[in-house]
């Protein structure tokens, strides 16, 4: 039909006009003040016309208001962009946790879960601020109680860990404070009904030998919840009796929709509570301390006031029973109406949350068996130990969320009112080393771990690799230690809070993407996994470069194929060797006078193993298109085999050493300085003996035996034989509870570095670098040439060794350490180290990396 046709239909229905549907559209285009001008025998349709013509030009109006704007907004944002200093800049590319295998089942699968690793029991959700949950009891040393809550060795418990969890939702935990042995299992449970992550629930076994005193006969224990983000939480009641009503909190929350939590118990218990109100929730203990302790100063009563703060954001419920003494207590989100709340409870707790966890313990074992293969190898306690190790190695992952304080970069033009920057807030998904004493991520750390846990779960450590990768700024630097909150931040000296832009950690987290590329290559793996590994490092490509980029100009030498690493302390009086913390080896010694004209060794091969991994994540990603960077070209360089021993070698001592300002004659020495009229301080400083000189810092131990752990000496050279000679010599490295860090030779060897600093990486066993060193062991082992044999019989000895001293000391003790000591073999350092000593199950399973 025509336009015609259409005025003569509408015509007969409507009242004639001077002004058709095409006019009409015509004059909506018109300014107003032509729009009074329309002529019409109908002043309604020109009303209708001109309110029709008003709100389009209003509409165009908000619009360009809208547009002007986000103009403005982006012309702001991008200045502050650009005044922004560039060490706190995030990386300019797609974050890697936006992927979308991150995202739907995967992330809400890992929604809740026991991610407070610093306290004994605790559990939260992977969002920056969580409903948080956790567990205080009152222990009893010497006739007095004491609040169990945070890790620490001044609660002197026995032992405690997990000795089994699968990483996801499930987990079982054994502590023994003096007489008491307490049991905390976890178990998530998704039903349709549930709210987003899930339910979970809690059960707490308590067992007792200590029946001669009274106090010990009974036990307290403090379950709370913390809103972090200070909404109010709700109260189930001003008195509870779990008999006639389990309900002991509720409250709401985005996504989870309503939640309920409740306890369940058979057994004859008390139950008090306190509300309280404060934004935080690090010195939870101190406020449940104090509580207790007016209650018992004005009744005589050891418990809670039950009292109720206006808006409290948390509540601490007191159970105090008998013992024996078994508890559940359940959390159930989504518990709207028709949400089968008291059906969803019942299934989490009593004899069905038994039947339950029984059932996750069977398939933790079978998992367990089916990834390391140990019945055949190895006895049961062994196997035990290597349960212990990914238990606690999973049980001690943990989210933080929060801003790094960075120091302000010399020779900047940045302006601050503190002596540091703030990072931008950014969370972070890790495994930590220990929980007592480093309960925070640690880059160099964190690529041993992983070692471990792609092994178990592949997309929990692509997880946390790519947490770790997304925290790179704009230069290529990621910092190294990660103190993010408040939690994490109360646990840290405050001298060690800065991180240094300048700067760098071991580049360890290129260990498991080689791990990962050669599994592909190999067949390791799934289509589906390896289509989320490639997908994984197409997205982290281009942050993979620049941490690279970062450590190949900011890290480098004077000479081509050189590195040193930076952060050295050249004007230091107090210090016997100026401590290389960047290195990751902290103490170990160096070149007696920092310059630029250090080669390091250790950073040598740490870039080889960068670059070699990165031509191989280009040549698996990359199969057309190659990056505009060769990095087989950096890789064939600091793989040169005469290069590095022109720049490396020692011929005389068949070692390879650092090389910079040197001399050995550097001791500390006591001086005294009065200090007023009547004080004399004492104090250790260094005393330097003659002229340093630029040659080879002669000191054997862990760094010498870098390209040996990066293979880059050949099978058939009689160097490697001098390698295998140093390492299995009882004199220089060798004991029969591991390798020692440094030689018995050096004269650095057990030597304390300040009057407060004892020897650490100058003597004592670590198990990463012996991970790695049996790691090239059986390599050699396995390669042609004159000296497999030789390899073979050190690495089988060497690992016997391993295994046997920490197993031993795991139940002597109760717990994995940090170091071993070199002449006993007994644990050193942090108890519950549950970090890279893990590694002890690689060993057990004889599972290593391959170059």
């Amino acid at each position: 039909m025509t336009g015609g046709g259409r005025r003569s239909a509408r015509s007969r229905t409507k009242p004639s006009t001077d002004v058709n549907e095409d006019d009409d559209a015509f004059n909506k285009a018109k300014p107003i003040s032509k729009l009074r001008r329309v002529k019409t025998k109908d002043h309604g349709t020109a009303l209708r016309i001109l309110n029709a013509d008003l709100k389009i030009i209003l509409g165009f109006g908000i619009i360009a208001a809208l547009i002007i704007f986000f103009l403005v907004h982006h012309l702001i944002s991008t200045a502050e962009e650009a005044r922004r200093p560039r060490v706190v800049t995030p990386f300019p590319a797609p974050r890697i946790m936006d992927l979308p295998q991150f995202q739907g089942e995967h992330k809400e699968s890992l929604y809740w879960g026991t991610y407070r690793p610093h306290v004994y029991f605790g559990i939260r959700a992977r969002t920056p601020l969580s409903l948080v949950a956790g567990l205080m009891w009152l222990g009893v040393k010497d006739g007095r109680y004491f609040i169990r809550h945070i890790c620490q060795d001044s609660d002197d418990l026995s032992t405690y860990g997990w000795t089994s969890h699968n990483g996801r939702d499930f987990g079982h935990q054994v502590l023994v404070d003096q007489d008491m042995t307490l049991a905390t299992s976890f178990l998530k449970y998704k039903e349709d009904d549930s709210g987003y992550g899930g339910d979970w629930a809690v059960r707490i076994n308590v067992q007792n030998q200590g029946w001669n005193d009274e106090m010990q006969k009974n036990v307290h224990l403090f379950f709370y919840l913390a809103e972090e983000d200070g909404n109010a939480l709700s109260l189930g009641g001003d008195t509870l009796d779990i008999h006639e009503n389990s309900l002991l909190a509720s409250g709401l929350r985005t996504g989870i929709g309503e939640w309920q939590l409740h306890l369940k118990s058979k057994a004859d218990l008390e139950v008090h509570y306190s509300g309280l109100r404060t934004p935080h929730i690090h010195n939870l203990s101190d406020l449940v301390q104090e509580n207790l302790a007016s209650q018992l100063i004005r009744f005589n009563r050891l418990q809670l006031p039950d009292i109720y703060q206006s808006s409290s954001n948390i509540l601490v419920f007191q159970i105090s029973g008998r013992i024996p003494l078994e508890t559940d207590i359940v959390f159930v989100s989504g518990a709207g109406e028709n949400s089968r709340v008291e059906e969803r409870i019942s299934n989490l707790a009593g004899v069905s949350l038994t039947n339950q966890l029984n059932k996750k313990q069977r398939e933790f074992d079978v998992k367990f068996e089916s990834c390391f293969q140990l019945a055949d190898k190895l006895d049961s306690n062994s196997i035990h130990v290597g349960k212990a190790a990914i238990a606690n190695m999973l049980g001690g992952i943990g989210y933080f969320y929060g801003q790094s304080k960075i120091s302000i970069p010399k020779n900047s033009n940045v302006k601050s009112h503190d002596d540091f920057l703030l990072y931008w807030p950014a969370e972070l998904y890790t495994a930590v080393p220990s929980r007592p004493f480093f309960p925070r991520g640690f880059l160099w750390d964190e690529g041993f771990h992983q070692l471990l846990i792609w092994r178990w779960d592949l997309h929990i450590s692509l997880d946390i690799v790519g947490h770790w990768l997304d925290l790179i700024n704009i230069d290529g630097w990621i910092p190294r230690e990660q103190i993010l909150g408040a939690e994490a931040l109360s646990k840290v000296p405050a001298e060690f809070v800065l991180q240094h832009s300048s700067n760098g950690n071991p580049p360890t987290l290129f260990l498991v993407l080689r791990d990962l590329v050669n599994g592909i290559k190999k067949n390791k793996f799934t289509a589906s996994e390896s289509n989320d590994i490639i997908s994984f490092l197409q997205q982290a490509f281009v942050r993979l470069e620049a941490w690279f980029q970062w450590f190949n100009t900011t890290q480098l030498g004077k000479d081509v194929g050189s590195y040193y690493w930076h952060g050295r302390d050249n004007l230091t009086i107090r210090e016997l060797n100026p401590k290389t913390l960047s290195s990751g080896l902290d103490d170990y010694p160096r070149a007696s006078h920092p310059t630029e004209d250090e080669r390091h060794l250790d950073l040598r091969c740490w870039m080889l193993l960068a670059a070699d991994c990165m031509n191989s994540v280009a040549e698996l990603i990359w199969k057309e298109n190659k990056p505009e960077k060769d990095y087989s070209s950096t890789s064939n360089l600091l793989s040169d085999f005469d290069t590095l021993n022109q720049m490396h070698f020692d011929h005389a001592s068949g070692a390879y050493f650092d090389f910079g300002n040197h001399t050995e004659k550097v001791r500390l020495s006591w001086k005294e300085n009065m200090i007023g009229n009547n004080y004399v301080n004492r104090e250790l400083v260094r005393e330097v003996l003659e002229r340093p000189e630029l040659k080879l810092v002669p000191h054997v131990g862990y760094v010498s035996l870098f390209p040996f752990m990066t293979r880059i000496i050949p099978s058939e050279s009689w160097i490697l034989e001098k390698q295998l000679d140093l390492i299995s010599n009882r004199s220089i490295l060798w004991t029969n509870y591991g390798l020692r860090s440094l030689a018995k030779t050096s004269s650095m060897y057990m030597k304390r570095n300040t009057e407060h600093d004892a020897p650490y990486w100058r003597g004592p066993i670590w198990m990463n670098m012996n991970y790695m060193i049996l790691s090239s062991l059986r390599h050699y082992s396995l390669e042609n040439g004159p000296y497999r044999d030789k390899a073979r019989a050190i690495y089988e000895e060497l690992r016997d060794n391993l295994i046997r001293n920490v197993v031993q000391n795991y139940h002597q003790t109760g717990f994995l350490w940090e170091q071993y000591d070199q002449k006993q073999g007994k644990g050193k350092g942090a108890r519950v180290f549950t970090g890279w000593t893990s590694l002890v199950l690689l060993i057990m399973a004889e599972a290593y990396n391959e170059m």
